[in-house]
Formats: C-alpha cells, sequence, structure tokens
C-alpha cells in the first residue's frame, strides 16, 4: 500500500517465520515500530524494547522490530540467523519481520509511511539502525526517537499512548 493511506493499520507486513500481519490486528493499541540490526553499537538496545514489550503488552502495547541491512552490513544474516540471534541473545519475543529497507525505492511501505509522519534530522530518511516510531492507537499520529534514544526513556511516551 502506498505511503498515503489513512493509517498504519492499512498496512501489512511478513514476519520473519513468513506469515502475512495485517497490522488492523492492532488497532486502538500504540506500536513501537524499530528498525534493527545484529550487528550494530545500539544492537543492545534489543534488552530496553523487550523490556517495554514485557511490561506493556499486556496493556496493549506491541513491539515490531524491522530488521534492515542498509547501514554499513550491519544486518548480514537471513531471517532465520537473525530471528535465532534476537531470541538466543537479547530473548526478543516480540514480532520481527522479514529484512526490509527503510530508506530509497525499495523502502517498506510501513516506513514510507512513518518517515511521511514523523521526519527527522535528515528529512524523511532515517539515518542510522535502531530508528524508532511510537504509534498512537489512532494509528496517524506518530512520535520519531532517534537512534541512541534509549528505550527505557520512551515510557513515559508509551504509558500516555496506553492511556489515550
Amino acid at each position: 500500500m502506498a505511503a498515503t493511506d489513512d493509517t498504519v493499520f492499512d498496512l501489512t507486513f511478513t514476519r520473519n517465520d513468513g506469515e502475512e500481519v495485517d497490522l488492523q490486528e492492532f488497532a486502538g493499541r500504540p506500536i513501537l515500530v524499530v528498525n534493527t540490526a545484529s550487528r550494530c553499537g545500539f544492537t543492545p538496545q534489543y534488552e530496553g524494547l523487550q523490556k517495554l514489550y514485557d511490561e506493556f503488552k499486556d496493556q496493549g502495547l506491541t513491539v515490531i522490530g524491522f530488521p534492515c541491512d542498509q547501514f554499513a552490513h550491519q544486518e548480514p544474516g537471513d531471517d532465520e540467523a537473525i530471528a535465532s540471534f534476537c531470541s538466543r541473545t537479547y530473548g526478543v519475543t516480540f514480532p520481527l519481520s522479514t529484512k526490509v529497507d527503510v530508506n530509497g525505492p525499495k523502502a517498506h511501505p510501513i516506513f514510507r509511511y512513518l518517515k511521511s509522519r514523523a521526519g527527522g534530522v535528515l528529512g524523511s530518511s532515517i539515518k542510522w539502525n535502531f530508528t524508532k516510531f511510537l504509534v498512537s492507537p489512532d494509528g496517524r499520529s506518530v512520535k520519531r526517537y532517534a537512534p541512541n534514544t534509549s528505550p527505557a526513556t520512551m515510557e513515559a511516551d508509551i504509558r500516555r499512548a496506553l492511556a489515550s
């Protein structure tokens, strides 16, 4: 779907196990979308993302990791290797997509949508791994966080999104 869709809930993604996921199943709840990589200086953020997911999933938060190899070849593995690494190293249980592009002509529609709603330092481009987007329960409002923003510092915004 195009980046001009009304809400992020109009889009889909493919989980790393090949299952197509309609974001409509998360409508009315906040989603934290993160472009991830296994060999990045920010990779330890997986631990903090998992903590947020564990703490808030029963209240409605979904965290979705989108592995991306567009930045210094820091996500070279295939989907199975990425899933194994995330589970084994950081205990990740939140959904992971297949590996995607976040910039350029092949950027995944979710990232085209998110970037159109929340620009960054480099305009709409994503500058590095672990750029985070908190999508409000309405699927329209998006708050963007820099790669160096630790997941723990997002907790107050997540609580507000859950309360809205």
